[in-house]
């Protein structure tokens, strides 16, 4: 049976407030409930404007190192990376046909690949941009080594955060040897995997978003900001756990949690707080799931620590567009498609540029069907979904 964290509300209890901080978090217990998810459209439309973003982007990236800025077909085609992510030339080559915005084929010279102008100017705003907000980037790096318990993460994990954190592609050789003093490699003893270690702590670094926020405040029991779908609706008994919970004890998601029941409100308030952060070091504020699902003994989790999200759809959003799960930060984007102007990355507009142009190579969307089909939604979007959340 699914298991939301909400208490039920027989008898006058005394607040958190009224007890000591132990007492407040044993006495948390735990009642069945099934919730009606409603998928957003805003959401779900800001995460489908990357659909094949990621796979253009990596062809440009390959494409523009190479001496004069063109590669040949077969080169290209023999990268075993583009064979990763296309599984034929044949569904390469239709790629870059597609996106004739971005890649001009050629067969002057034998048969190439190069930018097309408009491309090529806009890679070179986007190196410059990554130069210019290198100490950016290497805060969130930082950071997010920082929110582990070991300070320590695979450098799998860290490949798959990689566009979510804005790290240029060859960040080991770039970002990584240029600081030594904050970063080192190392393979544990007994694990095939190589791990990227944190050298140096920083306290200025380890103040959440959610205490920046606070403005100097008290920082003890901050709320995390909550909006629903239209069409989202809680009980009243829901609406006063809800309150409640915002009223726990808040947990820098830097500070070591040990001693904290994992079973208790006050620890899923951390889980939620970690996550808060984690998504606030993307530049979207979204990551994929399973971009976090390995993260468990590091980030000091319990099992099935993931359903965090579907527990707290007031603060985090699942949206099931392009075949995946994708987590958003709903506070980031005030309930529309863009990202509110405060948490605006240059990186994140040069994006939106590059998807633009590849829309510009698609032919006009004609009937409502083409319109779904191109972002992946269907005309049940806002009736929602009832599910369990299993634990």
């Amino acid at each position: 049976m699914a298991r939301h964290l909400l208490r039920a509300a027989t008898g006058r209890r005394r607040g958190w407030w009224e007890a000591p901080l132990f007492a407040a978090e044993q006495r948390a217990t735990l009642v069945n409930v099934k919730l009606k998810l409603v998928k957003d459209r805003a959401l779900d439309g800001a995460v489908s404007r990357e659909r094949h973003l990621r796979s253009a982007h990596h062809l440009l990236d390959l494409v523009s190192t190479r001496p004069g800025h063109r590669i040949s077909c077969p080169e290209l085609l023999a990268d075993k990376s583009v064979h990763r992510l296309f599984g034929s030339a044949e569904a390469a080559l239709a790629f870059l046909r597609r996106y004739r915005t971005l890649f001009a084929l050629s067969r002057r010279g034998g048969r190439g690949v190069s930018l097309t102008d408009a491309a090529l100017d806009l890679r070179q705003r986007e190196l410059d941009c990554l130069n210019a907000s290198e100490p950016d980037l290497l805060a969130r790096l930082r950071r997010l080594l920082m929110l582990t318990l070991p300070r320590s993460l695979p450098l799998h994990t860290v490949d798959l955060l990689r566009w979510d954190l804005g790290l240029p592609r060859d960040y080991r050789a770039s970002v990584l040897r240029r600081h030594p003093d904050h970063f080192a490699l190392a393979q544990p003893e007994g694990d095939e995997r190589v791990w990227l270690r944190l050298l140096s702590w920083d306290d200025r670094l380890a103040v959440s978003e959610l205490e920046k926020g606070a403005a100097g405040g008290d920082t003890t029991c901050l709320p995390f900001r909550v909006s629903f779908t239209r069409g989202f609706g809680l009980r009243s008994k829901c609406m006063d756990w809800l309150r409640e919970w915002q009223a726990l004890p808040y947990t820098n998601p830097y500070a070591d949690a040990s001693g904290l029941d994992r079973r208790t409100d006050v620890s899923e308030k951390r889980n939620v707080g970690v996550f808060h952060e984690l998504l606030h070091l993307t530049l979207a504020k979204r990551t994929e799931r399973h971009n976090v699902s390995n993260m468990r003994k590091l980030l000091g989790m319990p099992q099935k620590f993931t359903k965090v999200f579907e527990r707290h759809p007031g603060i985090f959003y699942l949206s099931r567009v392009l075949g995946t799960q994708t987590v958003v930060l709903r506070e980031a984007y005030g309930g529309g498609s863009q990202l509110l102007e405060k948490h605006a990355h240059p990186l994140v507009a040069i994006r939106e540029e590059y998807a633009t142009m590849m829309r510009a190579a698609l032919p006009p969307r004609r009937t409502r069907e083409s319109r779904n089909s191109c972002i992946g939604l269907d005309d049940e979007s806002e009736e929602g979904e009832e599910i369990e959340l299993s634990e």
